[in-house]
């Protein structure tokens, strides 16, 4: 079986909490990591701090999420690890390949992320029409742009 795709590495990681200042303290204040942006979304529930480690094609996000309201879905803050993002070097195709043997995506389709990229979500809960899914975790696949695809395959030939 021929993958038409590669995972390339990891993107991102997202954690979420109730006040997204406790976790800067962590993050920012401890360990020392840098705050590259915010979003804010009304549709998603998050006030988001993107934070980075790492650098260049290798730099790493990592997202401090709060929920806009506590009482409203998606509640970004119920699961601390909220999701994983993982680079994609033909997120299409990747879609493509996965929907047709059985995996499930979760509802928006591939659409423009918070850091620009174009991204998709595969469901953390498989059902009987797709019986393949992130077993609890929601995945976040996110289109690798064309640096970040060139460096990764610098080094697998290193």
């Amino acid at each position: 079986m021929t993958r038409p795709f590669k995972v390339l590495g990891i993107q991102q990681i997202a954690i979420g909490g109730p006040d997204k200042m406790r976790l800067r303290r962590l993050w920012i204040d401890m360990l020392g990591l840098e705050i590259t942006g915010n979003f804010v979304s009304e549709r998603e529930n998050v006030d988001e701090d993107i934070a980075a480690m790492g650098q260049g094609p290798f730099k790493v996000e990592v997202d401090l999420m709060q929920p806009l309201d506590a009482e409203k879905k998606p509640a970004v803050h119920a699961t601390p690890l909220n999701h994983v993002g993982l680079w994609i070097d033909d997120l299409p195709k990747a879609v493509e390949w996965l929907a047709a043997r059985g995996v499930r995506f979760a509802p928006g389709g591939i659409r423009k992320g918070a850091a620009g990229f174009d991204i998709c979500f595969l469901h953390p809960k498989a059902n009987d029409e797709f019986p393949i899914a992130g077993e609890g975790v929601l995945i976040e696949l996110v289109q690798a742009p064309p640096e970040v695809v060139a460096a990764f395959a610098r080094l697998a030939g290193a």
